[in-house]
């Protein structure tokens, strides 16, 4: 009964074609998303990975505050990291109180001078594992097997982790500067001025946070994120954070039975079990916005698109051109950018770059772009052709093995003195990026 109703269900959301009636298209692309979120999520990796994540913020949010404590503490604006942790923790209740006065108390007593050199390393190091565990999450919601080089990790994270809290700070001290001034006053006493900025200032925690999750779905996974995407899944993770607290302060943190079953202990697990459904609310909102860019990734989810042979040779005639007209060009080009020219996932694309940098025909720089690895003049199509497709196998019979040999001979001669050169020339690279090697993207879904 269950695989049938399973049937029943993709069948309807994708085999429904112009048959279906208006009010059905309609709801076709919501029922869709949700199917498709609903799905990853019975896989068990998204709950898995927000445990794994609660586990990590244990360890790593006292050195996270006292390097942030640390930072505002120089501009005189420490005191603003309290109301924002309070704010995160306002559904633990009165607990949340507590716990943030707790959190703040250690992070005071975090002094430089005391931890040394070594004890100083060893926070950041800390802190920096935090954002990678964070970013290989985020990678694999968006299908993304590379992360960030070391040195792109120090640079990327500390940046954040430094301008951040200031920024946030800084936006709260003009949001609050604004809201008092004389002309601001004024304007309140208007009506319906005055109303309408209540309700402003109402949403104004609202917006911050998903601004907040916006930049960590733009910012944190190591692939182009554009800002439309990211914008919504933020405004949807926004609303669930939002009442997914209020329904967490009424349900659990308020109810006096569940206080007296765990007794003492009672904070602690309100505690993991908030950070524990921020978390998943924070990686469902990632879902949404991986899958409103790449739509055509809602049929299949994580389903591995296998490249046929001969999509792993036009993959790879297709990764070389572009590299190649890129590099002619002077302009960088990254894996992110390959993947969306040549039309295939940046997944089933991993095996086939691998081969190619194994062949020696393509490099890796150190910000992770990627340039012809010789002058394209001597890079023989046919040997882009055999890196690709790998070695022969070494069993078979005479038969098997005489044909063989008569394929790679004819194909030998017939692509004899034709060089990446011969086909950069002959396209240019002003075609339009969009169309894939060989004019003809699979179907993805």
């Amino acid at each position: 009964m269950i695989a049938s109703l399973h049937a029943r269900i993709e069948r309807f959301l994708w085999e429904s074609g112009p048959s279906a009636s208006p009010l059905q298209r309609l709801l076709l692309m919501p029922a869709r998303f949700v199917y498709a979120v609903g799905r990853d999520l019975a896989e068990g990796q998204l709950t898995l990975r927000a445990m794994s994540l609660v586990y990590t913020t244990l360890l790593s949010i006292v050195p996270l505050l006292a390097f942030s404590f640390s930072v505002l503490k120089g501009f005189g604006a420490h005191r603003q990291l309290q109301p924002l942790l309070y704010e995160f923790l306002a559904p633990l209740g009165e607990r949340g109180a507590e716990l943030t006065d707790q959190v703040i108390a250690f992070v005071e007593n975090v002094r430089g001078d005391v931890l040394g050199s070594i004890g100083l390393a060893l926070l950041i190091f800390t802190v920096v594992s935090m954002v990678q565990k964070i970013e290989d999450t985020f990678n694999y919601i968006w299908q993304v097997q590379k992360s960030r080089s070391l040195a792109r990790r120090f640079s990327d994270y500390l940046s954040v982790i430094l301008v951040g809290p200031v920024l946030m700070v800084a936006a709260m001290g003009m949001l609050a500067a604004v809201n008092s001034s004389a002309m601001m006053q004024a304007v309140v006493e208007v009506q319906p001025f005055g109303a309408l900025l209540g309700v402003l200032s109402q949403l104004a925690p609202f917006v911050l946070v998903v601004l907040v999750f916006a930049f960590i779905y733009a910012f944190v996974p190591n692939t182009r994120v554009r800002i439309g995407p990211a914008m919504v899944g933020a405004a949807l993770a926004g609303v669930g954070w939002t009442l997914g607290g209020s329904l967490f302060a009424q349900l659990i943190v308020g109810s006096t039975r569940y206080a007296a079953i765990y007794s003492s202990f009672a904070i602690a697990i309100t505690t993991l079990i908030w950070l524990y459904l921020s978390w998943l609310i924070l990686l469902i909102g990632a879902q949404v916005a991986f899958y409103v860019q790449h739509p055509e990734r809602l049929h299949r989810g994580r389903g591995q698109l296998e490249l046929s042979i001969a999509q792993a040779e036009s993959a790879a005639l297709g990764l070389m051109q572009r590299v190649g007209c890129a590099f002619r060009r002077g302009e960088p080009v990254d894996f992110t950018m390959l993947a969306e020219w040549v039309g295939y996932p940046a997944r089933s694309l991993e095996d086939v770059t691998t081969r190619l940098e194994a062949g020696g025909l393509l490099v890796s720089t150190e910000d992770e772009c990627f340039v012809p690895g010789r002058d394209p003049q001597t890079i023989p199509l046919a040997e882009i052709l055999a890196a690709v497709r790998g070695a022969d196998p070494a069993g078979g019979s005479p038969p098997i093995a005489g044909v063989l040999r008569e394929v790679r001979a004819a194909e030998s001669e017939r692509l004899a003195g034709r060089s990446l050169a011969d086909l950069v020339k002959t396209t240019g690279g002003d075609e339009d990026p969009s169309v894939a090697g060989d004019g003809h993207p699979p179907d993805q879904q």
